[in-house]
């Protein structure tokens, strides 16, 4: 991740750097930049936050969907191996689930497989300023839910973590 912008620097980038700086911002999905990017110039920071989020929010259902699956597990394998986007490493390293027991480490990929088997796609949780306690809660209340409540769920979650990323990159 580069250091911050302003907004005005946002507006004043080209295309390809416009893609080039958000086109990670979600997950594996340089399409949410590039149609957040046809919104510009932002007046506030909002605005470019819901341009992000909307683009997310009209797109297809099957799209949505596979925004959804490239997520990452939550302390998983790809965690474990170093594997993950710096981005998803940063934040999962700041809730301290690069720090987990065996046995928390166990429980999580548990709750992963569990979860994965019961909804056909990864548990997402926008980590940043959550301690792994209030996760693992999270991922217990959540792993009994039906599909279309978690799917919901994991759509808010997934425009959080647009948020938290954007809130992250711009500075007023």
């Amino acid at each position: 991740m580069t250091d911050a912008l302003s907004l005005g620097r946002v507006n004043a980038l080209s295309r390809d750097e416009f893609i080039k700086h958000f086109g990670d911002i979600a997950e594996h999905s340089a399409w949410v930049a590039e149609g957040a990017e046809k919104s510009r110039p932002f007046k506030s920071h909002d605005e470019l936050v819901s341009a992000f989020q909307q683009v997310v929010l009209l797109a297809s259902e099957s799209t949505k969907d596979t925004l959804i699956g490239a997520h990452p597990d939550l302390a998983g394998r790809a965690a474990k191996a170093g594997d993950l986007a710096e981005e998803s490493r940063r934040e999962q390293k700041g809730a301290g689930l690069d720090q987990l027991t065996d046995e928390e480490f166990k429980k999580f990929h548990e709750l992963n497989d569990r979860y994965r088997a019961r909804f056909g796609f990864p548990f997402i949780f926008a980590v940043s300023g959550a301690t792994k306690h209030q996760i693992l809660e999270a991922f217990g209340n959540r792993v009994g839910g039906s599909k279309a409540e978690e799917r919901l769920t994991a759509l808010a979650q997934v425009l959080r973590i647009i948020r938290f990323r954007l809130e992250m990159r711009v500075k007023d």
